[in-house]
């Protein structure tokens, strides 16, 4: 399949793995690349010079295209941003901040830019910003979320309208079916962050995937609005937040509660009751752990497979 998305990242297929705190490590990411994806190492949980760790170790294990996905409220974002031009890396996707704010400074260096919103008033603010790509993303989705609380399947149709830049579709997408679901909607591509979070290669613990494949339809929640909204597992630290949140607690209430490094705790050191467990809905679909190249072949499979089948549909 060739589209824009194939075109921009010089990549086989147009599934982009998400950069996942405490997943996206460098073996989730070069397995994704050298299986036709683009993977994005997650800096949101990696120190700078944990960062040019795994890039250079990505470098390593592959030699197809990959990017960082760089959320743009991390405090030494400055020294991020340097390692990433001194390591030559050609894609970053940047999320939770102003676009405004790096791409002409990345387009300078020769870096393609994409950048992360849930709404198409935000998407116009990125084409003005003149990033490369746009990733809309549903509330479906596991971590940080927007507060629009949009579904994918609405979110998508509006940002398309809104916008002429490629997009790709994010939140509750872990299937062929989903991914040519987004793209009849309008989508180019996919962006996938839990079906990659519960693969063999994710750097998250085994207690957290074993338990993400355990999930029933209903076992996760948006919550953490004061802050920023969070979906997450519902656990012993999902109900003390869900009780502040009922007694009306502030924000500063909220964010002692959550404390710091407490989804280290739970999704990389593998703490299932006291840790911030992100995970996005679609986990509950996801029966087992398999290799991201078992992943990306269930999906094309799938996806051609599905589009074979009602090509000659009518009403």
């Amino acid at each position: 399949m060739e589209n824009k998305i194939t075109s921009l990242f010089k990549i086989k297929y147009p599934i982009i793995q998400g950069g996942m705190v405490w997943c996206s490590g460098w073996r989730l990411v070069s397995a994704v690349s050298n299986a036709g994806g683009l993977g994005l190492l997650g800096a949101g949980s990696m120190y700078p010079e944990v960062l040019r760790e795994h890039i250079i170790k990505t470098k390593q294990a592959t030699d197809k295209p990959f990017g960082v996905n760089v959320p743009l409220l991390y405090p030494d974002i400055d020294a991020l941003m340097k390692i990433i031009v001194d390591e030559e890396i050609k894609i970053v996707f940047t999320s939770a901040g102003n676009p405004k704010t790096w791409t002409n400074f990345l387009h300078d260096k020769g870096i393609t830019v994409a950048h992360v919103v849930s709404s198409s008033k935000f998407a116009k603010k990125c084409e003005d910003a003149g990033v490369d790509a746009v990733v809309a993303e549903g509330f479906e989705a596991g971590g940080h979320n927007g507060r629009e609380e949009t579904t994918t399947l609405t979110l998508i149709p509006h940002v398309r309208n809104a916008i002429s830049l490629p997009l790709i579709a994010a939140g509750g997408i872990a299937t062929g079916n989903a991914m040519l679901a987004a793209i009849t909607l309008g989508a180019d591509g996919v962006q996938i962050g839990t079906r990659f979070a519960m693969s063999a290669e994710s750097s998250a613990s085994n207690e957290f995937k074993n338990l993400c494949c355990s999930l029933n339809e209903g076992d996760t929640m948006l919550c953490l609005k004061k802050i920023s909204p969070t979906r997450m597992i519902k656990n012993n630290f999902y109900n003390l937040i869900e009780q502040a949140e009922a007694r009306g607690a502030t924000a500063d209430e909220l964010k002692e509660i959550l404390g710091r490094a407490r989804s280290k705790k739970g999704i990389f050191e593998g703490d299932m009751t006291d840790g911030e467990l992100e995970i996005g809905q679609i986990a509950s679909f996801v029966k087992k752990i398999s290799t991201v190249h078992e992943i990306i072949d269930e999906i094309v499979n799938e996806f051609n497979g599905t589009l074979k089948n009602i090509s000659g549909i009518k009403l």
